[in-house]
């Protein structure tokens, strides 16, 4: 039994962390944390069906992705393998998001590519958490 709530607290205490952690590294790149803001927004009502968000406001992420390609990134995460490959996908991704709303793409269409750009956002979240390796 002690052995279980030792797990458990244990657990507990990893999954805070992570995601304390998360929340630190978004706090420290504020155009990141304005980009989140939009993909929030507008991605999980997307979940549900409604993509009138999405559609409103396509030229506002692509705007807020391009912020964060132009910003000054975090000086720990510069080193961060992939990061700077997976902000130029989200930009191209926003872009091409972009383009498909304005020229009236299925429905279909937005939310399948809004999905990709979902991943794209926890790819660059998930590589601003990762430990440095040590060789």
């Amino acid at each position: 039994m002690k052995f279980l709530k030792a797990s458990i607290l244990i657990a507990f205490m990893v999954i805070t962390s992570t995601v304390v952690n998360a929340q630190f590294k978004l706090a420290q790149w504020p155009e990141l944390k304005a980009f989140h803001s939009v993909m929030s927004e507008t991605f999980h009502p997307s979940e549900e069906g409604n993509l009138e968000p999405i559609k409103t406001r396509s030229t506002e992420m692509y705007q807020k992705a391009v912020a964060v390609s132009a910003s000054i990134m975090p000086a720990e995460l510069k080193t961060k393998k992939g990061i700077k490959a997976a902000v130029a996908d989200l930009v191209k991704g926003t872009k091409a998001l972009n383009k498909l709303i304005k020229t009236k793409a299925t429905d279909e269409v937005i939310k399948t590519k809004l999905a990709v750009l979902h991943d794209t956002f926890h790819k660059i979240i998930e590589t601003c958490n990762k430990q440095d390796e040590q060789h």
